[in-house]
């Protein structure tokens, strides 16, 4: 310890406690009076450390006025907060007026999260709204220069020791102050993100506030020289990436959330036994069938060479079978709501395998999504509006099949995963061919044209945007496709729809749009 540390220490003598949390708080407060500190304490708190046999001055005595309105003023006095407040420059007001310092303050809050989970009725979760104990902290972290400031039960140990060394030291008092000054921040985003579900705001107020706990870090970002740290949204409970257990494998990386995050997306919008693979946020592969072990060699068959290295996302348990199919090339991960432990065990042999568990996907909900801009950030609602392809509009002197409806209806589904500009050939029920992220449509026409061949013949043709031309028409009828969805709503609609009567295309309008950038 250097003299300069030694020099920063400021000496412990009183302490005000006021807990709801009260774990360790026994411990704590002994060790504190074994040092000679005096412990000033409220209610409760005050009650288990005088059951513990240990000094303790309730508040009330302390501000002779006693807790009064169930509780909700008790601290909030000149007494207490001049104490907390007070600078070594204020030494004599406080004197002339009684006050004496208060050294540290130990504070968490009222559980207000908690209830808030368990869906008490609004009248109870107002009551767990902390109004001193915010107060407390925040005082206190403010005159971190004098006081020390406690909001985790993790640091009590640590702080003990410090304490009997002569006390903290002044960064360890601002890194205290800034954990306290997040703890509240945390706390209040809570109480407003809540509050305005309860009271019924839009998903996109008219104020921005985060609320996320880090994870430790990331292997890596997007890249190797990149750091990164994933957030979680405290007051999500849906089944999702956030919420899923690692059941094995390499350390995640930003990549790996992304790609989990999309496929489990994808396979969401589906109710029969699907399976899906992607490859840089994109599908290269989804297929439906009976059962998943059909459906992953469908959706392996689209894209093999794209597949290699690729997250795989299933709607079903995991079986052995499915693992043994799924260990025989390269994947980096999977993401499914359960695996037999059998299928477990099979993993268990390709360790840097990463596994994903969701659990229960029947609550499953896409949060708005969130996109940083340099200074500020986009939020808009997810994209999750679906339609009935029996009210899509067919534009084309043929009708489509029935067959060739299932395939429209499957392609749209998935289509609208795909980064734009997009175009998707499917059949049935699984997909042929992806051309995603192009700047010009006919470009992406020509990818999944590249990617289908030799399969292309007799499938269909989906699109998240119109066509500005028929070129791209003319691309798919060169390969064999049959009938093609899209939104509709060029000024050259009638160009394209002619492009399609003269290759005896079906052609249908859903007048919607699915972008994705």
């Amino acid at each position: 310890m250097g003299e300069k540390d030694n020099l920063s220490r400021r000496p412990i003598s009183r302490v005000l406690i006021s807990v709801s949390d009260k774990s360790g708080i026994e411990e704590l407060s002994k060790g504190l009076s074994e040092n000679g500190i005096e412990i000033i304490s409220t209610g409760g708190t005050s009650k288990v450390i005088s059951d513990s046999g240990i000094s303790v001055c309730p508040v009330e005595e302390v501000t002779n006025f006693p807790e009064m309105m169930g509780g909700r003023v008790k601290t909030l006095h000149p007494l207490i907060f001049g104490g907390i407040l007070g600078r070594d420059s204020d030494k004599e007001q406080m004197q002339e007026h009684g006050i004496a310092a208060i050294d540290m303050v130990i504070c968490n809050l009222y559980p207000f999260k908690s209830a808030a989970d368990k869906g008490v009725d609004l009248s109870s979760l107002i009551e767990e709204i902390d109004i001193g104990g915010p107060s407390l902290l925040r005082a206190a972290s403010k005159n971190h220069s004098r006081v020390s400031v406690v909001t985790d039960p993790g640091d009590y140990n640590w702080i003990l020791d410090e304490v009997s060394k002569g006390g903290l030291t002044i960064e360890q008092r601002q890194q205290l102050a800034l954990k306290s000054f997040r703890h509240t921040a945390e706390y209040d985003s809570i109480i407003q993100s809540v509050l305005g579900q309860r009271f019924g705001e839009e998903d996109l107020p008219s104020s921005l506030h985060l609320t996320g706990i880090g994870s430790p870090p990331l292997r890596y970002g997007e890249n190797p020289h990149q750091s990164s740290v994933f957030y979680s949204d405290l007051l999500h409970s849906a089944p999702s990436i956030a919420n899923s257990a690692q059941m094995q494998g390499k350390q995640l990386s930003y990549n790996n959330l992304l790609d989990f995050d999309a496929a489990l997306a994808i396979v969401m919008e589906f109710d029969e036994p699907t399976a899906v693979i992607v490859k840089h946020n994109n599908p290269c592969g989804v297929a439906s069938s009976t059962n998943l072990l059909d459906a992953f060699n469908g959706a392996m068959s689209t894209d093999p060479q794209s597949a290699f290295g690729g997250i795989i996302s299933f709607n079903r348990e995991v079986d052995a079978s499915l693992a043994e199919e799924i260990i025989s090339s390269f994947k980096e991960g999977i993401i499914a709501p359960s695996y037999s432990k059998e299928a477990l065990e099979i993993f268990s042999s390709k360790e840097n395998l990463r596994i994903m568990e969701t659990g229960n996907l029947e609550s499953y909900h896409r949060s708005p999504s969130l996109r940083s801009l340099d200074g500020g950030w986009l939020l808009q609602e997810a994209d999750e509006v679906s339609i009935s392809i029996s009210d899509c509009k067919v534009v084309s002197k043929r009708k489509p099949t029935n067959e060739e409806l299932e395939g429209l209806e499957f392609g749209w589904k998935v289509v609208k995963h795909v980064k734009s500009n997009a175009i998707l050939f499917a059949d049935r029920n699984r997909t042929v061919g992806i051309g995603a992220g192009q700047m010009s449509r006919i470009d992406s026409v020509k990818i999944a044209t590249f990617k289908s061949i030799p399969d292309s013949k007799g499938t269909v043709m989906a699109s998240d945007a119109f066509f500005p031309f028929r070129d791209g028409i003319d691309e798919a009828a060169n390969v064999g496709i049959t009938a093609v969805i899209q939104p509709g709503g060029s000024v050259r609609d009638q160009e394209v729809i002619d492009a399609a009567d003269e290759h005896n295309i079906a052609m249908l309008f859903t007048g919607m749009r699915h972008f994705k950038h």
